[in-house]
């Protein structure tokens, strides 16, 4: 891909850039570029989770409170959990941990939970051969502070996550009302430091504040309730990042190249409006259920960041962008067997464009004004998203005590087309791309009387992350056509890596 389509397909690579935890489909996400990320946001319980988290038809009573809080009534008694998590990348290219606690408790028609959450993420590397070379550098005199001679940011920065849940059951009308807050705060989001190629460092200082509403109606019958599902979630997403970067130039009193610190500041902002509805019914043919799914996202992008990749500076402009996505379910679940399987489309459309800061010059004559659009750039996504799951509980005999074992499958299809209309030089392009990611799970559970322990795991194959050799030094910098070659001078490649998660999950019954 050329640099001139990089910059296209760049434009939104993180166009929604944060996913709430446990968003589910209440969030779409939306990128561009097959970048793979870790599942930092993957840090609250569930028991379907190692089946693919399927979720249309198939209730999960550990994980819907903190996606609809009014979920919350299905809990049979109040539990407590904790839920280490950790996530790698391969080609040892980053990773994180997560200490999750939670409380989910009810007690007559009043429920509520809270949840905190320590985060920690380690600093993005280029997958496997990749690394910065450094060659002896003399500091900034006169003004410029010392530059780390590091390729990146070399210590691990912590997140830390809040959530608080209240709501209520109108027992006679078998619905169910309740709100959450979740509080993040933000000093690191994996792989956004690899899109500032060429970096010291990054500092990224940041929150996130994601609030829900959600309803629960249900209809017993003979075959089991037939249940309705409502979400409004509003997300608003907030980070700045400040970008340490080596302007390297010739000091001819010294006679020697000498660096300069600059420091790029980026602002990334984003905010959400969303809504999903939910239904559930029980079909003739004993234990199968199915379910449909209909979500809605509207996002504003006023401010992103530019990034730099391959040399490149591919600012992530401001826009809007409409999601929506529309799914079926499908579940059975007989004695101690369970199957769920979901299929859901995702179209999407989405609009940005650049701003003129000065009055520009057309390719027929005419001008600009400072804000107008100079370039427009309209995606229309055809996403899809397939879900399979499976689990089965064994009783061990003599005892009553149970062992559970789950398997599941995601594929995710990513499909796009850019319409690019550049209205400096009058001319317009269309570019199309597509790819497809994967993700087996599997999961374990030992249930005791007093004791829940799951473990569950992940592994997403498909996406990739910059690489290549770049270096950085007075012995590898190269004239090329007179002009001073001071930035990584590699090619931009995209180097297939997997990102596997492994949870395990402690519940406690409260009595």
């Amino acid at each position: 891909m050329n640099f001139s389509g990089l910059r296209a397909v760049c434009i939104a690579v993180l166009l929604l850039s944060f996913a709430s935890p446990a968003a589910r489909a209440q969030l779409i996400p939306i990128k561009t570029i097959p970048i793979a990320q870790g599942s930092q946001f993957e840090i609250f319980p569930s028991s379907n989770l190692g089946m693919a988290d399927v979720s249309i038809a198939l209730p999960d009573s550990i994980g819907d409170p903190f996606v609809n809080p009014a979920t919350t009534m299905r809990l049979r008694g109040s539990r407590l959990f904790a839920t280490p998590t950790v996530y790698s990348v391969s080609g040892d290219a980053g990773g994180g941990r997560s200490l999750p606690f939670a409380l989910l408790a009810r007690r007559g028609d009043w429920f509520g939970g809270l949840a905190l959450t320590l985060q920690q993420v380690e600093p993005s590397r280029t997958p496997q051969q990749g690394f910065v070379a450094l060659d002896a550098v003399t500091p900034p005199r006169g003004g410029g502070p010392s530059l780390p001679l590091t390729g990146n940011t070399a210590r691990a920065h912590g997140n830390g996550y809040a959530f608080g849940m209240i709501g209520r059951r109108f027992s006679p009308k078998n619905l169910s009302i309740g709100a959450s807050v979740t509080w993040t705060s933000l000093h690191a989001l994996d792989g956004v430091d690899l899109l500032y190629e060429g970096s010291r460092g990054i500092t990224q200082t940041g929150n996130a504040l994601d609030l829900r509403v959600g309803a629960l109606k249900e209809w017993p019958g003979e075959r089991g309730a037939r249940a309705l599902e409502a979400i409004v979630v509003h997300n608003r997403f907030s980070t700045t990042h400040d970008v340490l970067f080596a302007d390297v130039f010739w000091d001819p009193n010294q006679q020697t190249f000498e660096e300069q610190a600059r420091v790029d500041t980026n602002y990334d902002r984003t905010k959400t409006w969303g809504a999903q509805l939910q239904y559930q019914i029980p079909l003739a043919t004993p234990g199968w259920r199915i379910g449909w799914l209909a979500t809605v996202n509207r996002s504003t992008h006023p401010n992103g960041p530019v990034y730099q990749i391959g040399n490149v500076g591919v600012p992530q402009d401001p826009g809007h962008s409409y999601a929506y996505n529309l799914g079926i379910g499908i579940s059975k679940v007989l004695g101690p067997a369970r199957f769920g399987a979901d299929a859901i489309f995702e179209p999407i459309r989405s609009y940005t464009w650049a701003d003129a800061t000065a009055p520009v010059a057309t390719l027929n004559g005419d001008t600009l004004a400072p804000g107008a659009k100079t370039l427009e750039n309209r995606f229309s996504f055809a996403n899809a998203l397939l879900r399979l799951g499976v689990g089965r509980d064994v009783d061990l005999q003599g005892s009553s005590n149970t062992i559970g074992l789950q398997l599941g499958l995601v594929l995710r299809s990513i499909s796009y087309r850019l319409e690019q209309t550049d209205n400096v030089q009058l001319t317009e392009r269309a570019f199309e791309r597509s790819w497809i990611e994967w993700t087996p799970t599997w999961g374990l559970s030992l249930r005791f009387p007093e004791l829940d322990i799951r473990y569950q795991g992940r592994v997403t194959k498909g996406a990739g992350r910059p690489g290549g050799f770049f270096f950085v030094g007075q012995r590898d910098i190269a004239l090329s056509s007179g002009m001073l070659v001071a930035t990584p001078n590699g090619p931009l490649s995209f180097m297939d890596v997997n990102t596997t998660t492994h949870q395990i999950s402690l519940s406690l019954p409260l009595r």
